[in-house]
């Protein structure tokens, strides 16, 4: 299930792209749910753990990937438990986090109103306790931390 901190969280790392250039492993990137989040998110193509062709930037190290691609991949293959801030994320990125959360369990903290898109969802909100299904009531929660 999605979990989400809403607001200042004491122990989240505030910039997961930095995080991710020191931690990262080679085979988080070659895996079939990673080439599809960069193929999406990036509009790249994952060429070996080492070398990503972008449409924009050419040939590029994993480092220069986004920071919402390097959030995501942390999301989804950091196993130290580690809360990271989903506010570097676009809302591009919304569909692979509620897609991540329902794959296991994942704690994300918010500093902004995410667009998670089409309804219905299932997200607790942490700061109250709160399950909400959808945009609106994401919204109604969200307004108090954001």
């Amino acid at each position: 299930m999605l979990k989400i901190y809403l607001g200042e969280m004491k122990g989240a790392i505030y910039h997961p792209p930095t995080y991710f250039d020191n931690c990262y492993e080679d085979e988080w990137l070659t895996t079939p749910l990673a080439k599809e989040m960069i193929r999406d998110v990036d509009r790249s193509e994952v060429i070996s753990a080492h070398l990503i062709d972008s449409p924009v930037l050419g040939p590029i190290p994993p480092k220069d990937l986004s920071g919402g691609i390097k959030t995501l991949l942390l999301m989804a293959y950091d196993t130290d438990g580690k809360i990271f801030n989903a506010s570097v994320c676009g809302d591009n990125c919304a569909k692979w986090i509620l897609k991540l959360g329902e794959q296991k369990d994942l704690t994300i903290n918010l500093h902004h109103v995410m667009r998670f898109g089409k309804d219905p969802f299932e997200i607790l909100i942490l700061n109250t306790g709160t399950i909400v299904r959808n945009m609106s009531e994401f919204v109604d929660v969200a307004e108090a931390y954001v």
